[in-house]
């Protein structure tokens, strides 16, 4: 496959690394951008993760109502007030209030899950007579990716975005910090929906 100037621009701009980076991964996945991309993904290359321990003390709160049934409000953090205030920040706090509307998680990531409520659910997928006759090892394995795919749902970073479900929402929060430069995080959201009490 061609190697376009475009797609060594839309490859730097998604990661945050150097042109001559991002030329170097197209040229190893033979012009593949979406190989190109995971590759740099699995290397740890993109800038989003060494970001991701830096403090958000700014940000702002969006809010967004769906048909006047669905409410919800959201607090997205940045680092710096400047970016708090672009354009572009405010249209990904936008649509995280609407993939929390769409999708209602319980949580913003999986840290975010108790302790309590992990290990009840854990315990309960243990106690499955589908797993009685299996090893010891085997049914931790089983319980495990069973854990991650009930959690998945409920977790707001590890659901499917809905405005395009070839990523998760934590995939589109790193591509946020790679375009801003700094570190985001979603702090605290509450969904509300009418007549329903939760």
């Amino acid at each position: 496959m061609a190697i376009t100037v475009e797609d060594i621009k839309k490859l730097k701009e998604l990661t945050g690394i150097g042109l001559t980076d991002a030329k170097a991964a197209l040229v190893e996945a033979d012009g593949d951008f979406d190989k190109a991309l995971e590759a740099l993904r699995k290397k740890g290359l993109t800038k989003a993760e060494k970001k991701g321990d830096r403090e958000t003390r700014e940000g702002l709160i969006e809010s967004y109502v769906h048909s006047g049934r669905i409410g919800v409000v959201v607090e997205v953090n940045c680092e710096t007030d400047f970016v708090a205030r672009l354009p572009e920040f405010k249209e990904f706090a936008h649509q995280m209030a609407m993939q929390i509307a769409a999708m209602a998680p319980k949580y913003a990531t999986l840290e975010d899950i108790p302790a309590d409520v992990y290990d009840a659910k854990k315990q309960e997928l243990l106690a499955s007579d589908d797993l009685a006759k299996k090893p010891e090892d085997i049914r931790e394995k089983i319980v495990e990716g069973q854990l991650s795919k009930y959690f998945a749902e409920q977790v707001l970073t590890e659901q499917a975005f809905v405005l395009d479900d070839s990523k998760t929402v934590g995939e589109r929060i790193k591509e946020q910090i790679a375009k801003s430069g700094e570190n985001i995080r979603i702090s605290q959201f509450k969904r509300i929906e009418l007549g329903v009490n939760e």
